[in-house]
């Protein structure tokens, strides 16, 4: 799935570099890699620096995004000395579709319902921006601009109460393959622990079910993998997104 990406929306561009792709045109860069770069030492190292020379060039941060199970060994060593700080780990989960499309259960008072209008994707991204002090252009950029190249492929959802954004998701097809991603799931605080976000997966799970995926793979929080575990997910490896700002080195 690493190298499976979705419609790229426009000004946004994919690069080789020897085993990498490397993503240029969203608010920071990114570089996907393969399980095993195939490389070590000397190599390695100007592979590394290679992408955030790049990225510097631009006056862009970039993200590598490592599994606990990549190759080689000290990778991560190397992104280090190269100036990339590791944000918080992530378990990767994986669990059938099938088996947590439901209906969806909402508390009394909330509402979930698929946008993809301007004005609903800037009202999510403003949830998330008071939530998590993000800067919500980046992320009302991003939705709209997927949404744009391929409105089948991604799916978001909203739930609402007394017409406020209080929780919103989105699911992430990859044609040509049996998985979906299940992304986002914030929740406003006042509103967490009731039901929200299992509700949102089930709305989703049912949509992936009805475009034929058979598996859902998420990059889970400390906080979203318990719910995920108790519907039958899975752990398969851990992910850490790895990021180099400009100014850090």
């Amino acid at each position: 799935m690493r190298g499976v990406l979705p419609a790229l929306p426009a000004g946004v561009g994919c690069e080789r570099d020897g085993p990498l792709l490397r993503v240029v045109g969203h608010f920071r860069g990114f570089v996907i890699a393969p399980r095993d770069l195939g490389l070590s030492g000397a190599g390695l190292d100007r592979l590394i620096v290679r992408q955030r020379d790049y990225f510097a060039a631009r006056g862009e941060a970039v993200e590598w995004k490592t599994r606990a199970h990549d190759r080689p060994g000290d990778l991560t060593d190397r992104l280090r000395a190269a100036g990339f700080v590791p944000g918080k780990p992530e378990t990767v989960l994986i669990g059938h579709a099938a088996d947590t499309a439901g209906e969806p259960v909402v508390p009394a008072g909330v509402t979930l319902r698929r946008v993809a209008e301007d004005a609903d994707i800037r009202r999510i991204a403003v949830m998330e921006s008071g939530v998590w002090g993000m800067d919500w252009r980046r992320l009302h950029g991003f939705l709209n601009g997927q949404i744009a190249a391929a409105p089948d492929d991604i799916a978001v959802l909203v739930a609402e109460a007394d017409g406020q954004v209080v929780s919103a998701a989105w699911l992430v097809l990859s044609p040509g393959t049996v998985f979906a991603g299940l992304r986002g799931g914030t929740t406003v605080p006042a509103w967490r622990g009731r039901g929200i976000y299992r509700a949102l997966i089930a709305a989703r799970a049912r949509l992936a079910v009805a475009r034929g995926v058979e598996y859902l793979h998420v990059d889970a929080s400390e906080d979203s993998a318990p719910t995920l575990r108790r519907l039958g997910f899975r752990a398969a490896t851990t992910a850490t997104p790895w990021i180099w700002t400009p100014g850090d080195s």
